[in-house]
């Protein structure tokens, strides 16, 4: 078994976000007992790129797509992730009921970031973000991550801290593959998330 980091971990990057009204039809599958927040029939779906870097416990790179759910406050259930580091998806998987997948995932950073990733299988989806300008102010964020670990629900904790620029995205998603529920639509609002740090987990 890969060792891990024990929880919490404290990571940091750069980060390229998107959100998605999705028809509640339409979902991946969520936990027994998560439900998702639905408004006017759709749900909310959040997908991120994901460069952890130095200083933080762990470097890799990950794509995720995520549900906003109902909780107590902000939470989200995540539905697929890949990463291309077997420490992180052994921890991700142990700690907290993440189901982390490995990809080959490729970053190239610049005033366009562009992002690709794919099993060994087939391609997943493709992405291409230029940040528009903003203050540099820097911003905190919590949330719960709401996952299934050993047969109960598990909430664990996120506290976050990024600078925060609107920005344009074009992805392209494999309509075959597993983010295909996403496929053809656009999202409604795109982010580069400057220089974030993060505490996951308690």
């Amino acid at each position: 078994m890969t060792a891990h980091p024990p929880e919490p971990w404290n990571l940091a990057g750069q980060a390229y976000l998107s959100i998605w009204r999705v028809p509640v039809s339409e979902l991946p599958e969520l936990p027994d007992g998560v439900e998702p927040i639905v408004v006017g029939g759709r749900a909310q779906v959040f997908t991120a790129w994901i460069d952890y870097q130095e200083p933080g416990q762990l470097q890799y790179h990950e794509l995720l797509a995520t549900v906003a759910v109902r909780g107590e406050r902000l939470s989200s259930s995540i539905t697929d992730i890949w990463v291309d580091s077997e420490v992180s998806l052994a921890g991700g998987r142990a700690l907290w009921g993440i189901p982390k997948d490995l990809a080959a995932l490729g970053f190239t950073h610049g005033r366009t970031f562009t992002a690709s990733a794919a099993t060994h299988e087939d391609w997943i989806a493709t992405a291409a973000f230029t940040a528009r300008p903003s203050l540099p102010v820097r911003m905190p964020a919590a949330f719960d991550v709401v996952q299934m670990l050993d047969g109960r629900l598990k909430r664990s904790p996120v506290r976050a801290k990024a600078k925060p620029r609107p920005a344009a995205a074009d992805w392209r998603i494999n309509e075959h593959g597993p983010l295909g529920f996403l496929a053809g639509q656009r999202p409604v609002l795109s982010a580069c998330l400057r220089d974030f740090t993060i505490v996951f987990g308690g």
